[in-house]
């Protein structure tokens, strides 16, 4: 995307002479930000247009231009963009507004654009954005008010409200970036292209975004992946109430909302999901000028008490460790300090510390071994020189390479300390609690860039008995699978299952009972009951011929009497697990934008009262799903507590990679669950599956989707 952020000839459609308005403010940018190469305004009016000479129409540019910025309205924006075509334009920024976020006639010209763009391999930024920044280029297409800083930092967004934000809050702290980015629509470039464009960029170090929905999660997630490895990327979603709750039919689709599928897509990804805009940028500080750090292991120095307790509480928050000091160190430190300041981590200098003793005790404290990084907490006292003691620290650890971070807390006095503290590209942070998270942050980012590659694997299924299932239920015009019908699934993906049949009669339910041996359990079996608590329609622990029978009858009564629209096959009549069983729920649902949602947690009370429950994004990993199982909070009672024996943890990974193979195999399940799944110590057996299909070949996803 040369074109787009290094361009040699821009072409300004609708530029202005009117102080104020978008085209005569991208002019005046552009010329502004120092930009070297040729500008051609376009105006129907023609004469000249801040010192340029200027064009009636596009086609009097008579030559090929890199970048052509459109800024007139939307009816003639389709024209221009022809126009620019016939020029051999590289790259396409379309400010204006009033397309698909608009209305239905808006939508067909942005899909126009959008086909004219691929079709002749042009670069369309937009529409309806605020445009590009090049920091160090010279470059600034856009109608944002000033020219930010050249910095490290590439920043997106698909908010152009936002980036006007986001640059006032720069200019006004010294933030510089290496390119700023306003998405708008996304009619062709979104933040997949950004990513792949950024990763490769040497002179961005650190990448933000700010989405509020992403185009293809699939293709997100490719890009994130090998970009995460290169540089971290840090993003903000918006829009993080999942409305397909409220369609949902089992547990998996009511707690799979888009906001888990996004979690999930950032986490097996790389990304660095975060909540609030201030905080973006504290942690784009930190990643934009330290090295990461080699381990947890923070070192603290202060000069209060307080702020060092606060410290170590967000520590205690994170994953962020206070490590204690070797006995040099400890030696070091009580030979240099008085003999009533704290010796141990955090080291206190107590009020009266000058720059001297700050020096000292962050040399001495950043050589300690077992200290990975460093936060000195800076406390302004009435004596204190807040610019000597910045000094200090800065000549102090310039003979230590690991980490380190400032809160200087206080703001009135301290303009002077802060730019020596950034000139030496050490963060400064207002308290203490910022500072920690930006290092739990980047110790988390640097254990995920250090992982062994992932292990896929693809367990051994009979994907011709499955697809034979699925194609007889779509004939049939159902949407859902009887238990009888999932469970010839989950046997042709090699899952374990109680012994089971179909009983179409009392007589036939004794018949099988007495086969399987007793007890058993009976459960109503019709694709129209997808809860068979609702009619209660569930017998367990039954013993003996007339138990059954007596279950069989009552059982299929009430269903019919409760839901008198509902076919009924009859019962299946099911084998009993092991007492000494727990139930797991293992499920998935298709996400709209990243595909088939994983979902995993202990059955009962945890999955539907405490939603105790993990998430990732199929195809799985089996440290994937090995993560997924260590990170439900109940995850010791799988353990084994009080003497009690562990669950069968390669059993219940099994489970869940069979289960990603299931949903990456079959677009047409929209959504599945096995629950319960009965683990013990020995096996995990699917002792309960349902699922849902949609034909895919008539759009029936689509309609789906459009639960959520």
């Amino acid at each position: 995307m040369d074109s787009l952020f290094t361009p040699s000839s821009i072409a300004v459609v609708g530029a202005s002479s009117v102080s104020g308005k978008i085209g005569n403010t991208i002019l005046s940018n552009l010329l502004s930000a120092g930009f070297g190469g040729r500008i051609y305004p376009v105006n129907t009016r023609g004469g000249t247009i801040c010192g340029l000479k200027t064009c009636k129409r596009i086609s009097e540019i008579g030559e090929s231009v890199d970048l052509g910025v459109i800024a007139i309205p939307r009816d003639g924006v389709l024209g221009a963009f022809r126009e620019l075509l016939k020029l051999g334009v590289g790259s396409v920024i379309v400010v204006s507004a009033g397309f698909k976020e608009v209305d239905h006639e808006g939508w067909q010209l942005e899909t126009e654009l959008a086909r004219l763009a691929n079709e002749h391999h042009v670069n369309l930024l937009g529409p309806n954005c605020l445009g590009v920044i090049n920091s160090r280029g010279g470059v600034n297409a856009s109608f944002a008010t000033g020219n930010p800083k050249a910095g490290s930092i590439g920043f997106f967004s698909q908010s152009g409200a936002l980036c006007v934000a986001v640059l006032d809050w720069a200019l006004g702290t010294n933030v510089g970036f290496s390119k700023f980015v306003s998405l708008g629509n996304k009619a062709v470039i979104n933040e997949a292209s950004m990513l792949e464009y950024l990763g490769n960029d040497p002179e961005t170090k650190v990448i933000l975004g700010y989405v509020e929905n992403i185009e293809d999660g699939r293709q997100f997630m490719e890009q994130a992946v090998k970009v995460s490895m290169k540089k971290p990327v840090l993003m903000m979603k918006a829009g993080t109430t999942p409305a397909g709750a409220r369609a949902a039919s089992s547990h998996t689709g009511a707690m799979a909302g888009s906001d888990k599928a996004c979690n999930a897509a950032f986490s097996q990804s790389g990304v660095i999901r975060v909540e609030k805009l201030d905080e973006l940028f504290h942690l784009a500080k930190a990643f934009s000028v330290q090295e990461l750090p080699l381990g947890p292991n923070l070192g603290i120095v202060t000069n209060a008490g307080g702020p060092g307790i606060l410290a170590a509480d967000a520590c205690g928050e994170s994953v962020m460790r206070m490590p204690t000091f070797s006995p040099d160190t400890i030696g070091e430190l009580q030979r240099m300090l008085p003999g009533y300041a704290s010796l141990y981590n955090p080291v206190d200098l107590l009020g009266d510390a000058d720059a001297e003793s700050y020096g000292r005790a962050v040399r001495v404290v950043g050589h300690d071994p077992a200290v990975n990084s460093l936060l000195v907490i800076i406390a302004p006292m009435f004596n204190l020189d807040l610019t000597s003691v910045a000094k200090a620290v800065v000549e102090g650890m310039a003979e230590v390479s690991k980490p380190v971070f400032c809160c200087l807390m206080g703001r009135k006095n301290s303009a002077a300390a802060r730019e020596i503290f950034a000139e030496a590209g050490i963060p400064v942070y207002d308290f203490p609690k910022q500072a920690v998270r930006a290092m739990d942050c980047m110790h988390k980012y640097a254990v995920w860039k250090g992982r062994p590659p992932r292990t896929y694997i693809t367990p051994e299924h009979d994907l011709d008995a499955a697809r034979k299932v699925v194609d007889n239920v779509l004939k049939s015009g159902r949407s859902e699978l009887v238990e009888f019908q999932a469970r010839d699934i989950v046997t042709a993906y090699g899952l374990p299952t109680p012994e089971a049949d179909l009983a179409r009669s009392g007589d036939e339910a004794v018949e099988i009972a007495e086969q399987l041996g007793y007890p058993v359990v009976l459960k109503i079996a019709s694709p129209e009951v997808s809860h068979k608590s609702d009619v209660d329609g569930v017998r367990l622990g039954l013993k003996s011929a007339e138990e059954v029978k007596a279950a069989f009858w009552d059982i299929t009564a009430r269903t019919q009497r409760l839901r008198p629209d509902a076919y009924i096959a009859g019962c299946l009549v099911q084998q009993m697990a092991s007492p000494h069983s727990r139930e797991l729920v293992v499920g998935f649902r298709r996400d709209k934008q990243f595909g088939p949602l994983l979902m995993f947690g202990l059955g009962g009370v945890y999955v539907e009262i405490l939603k105790d429950i993990s998430f990732r994004l199929a195809p799985l990993s089996v440290e994937d799903a090995g993560d997924m199982v260590r990170e439900i909070r109940s995850y010791m009672l799988l353990k084994g507590v009080k003497g009690g024996e562990p669950a069968d943890f390669e059993a219940i990974t099994d489970v869940l990679i069979r289960m990603s193979c299931l949903a990456s195999d079959f677009p047409e399940i929209y959504e599945a669950e096995f629950n319960p799944v009965l683990v013990n110590s020995e096996e995990a057996l699917v002792a309960d599956a349902r699922m849902t299909v949609v034909d895919i070949s008539a759009g029936a996803s689509q309609e789906q989707d459009g639960r959520e």
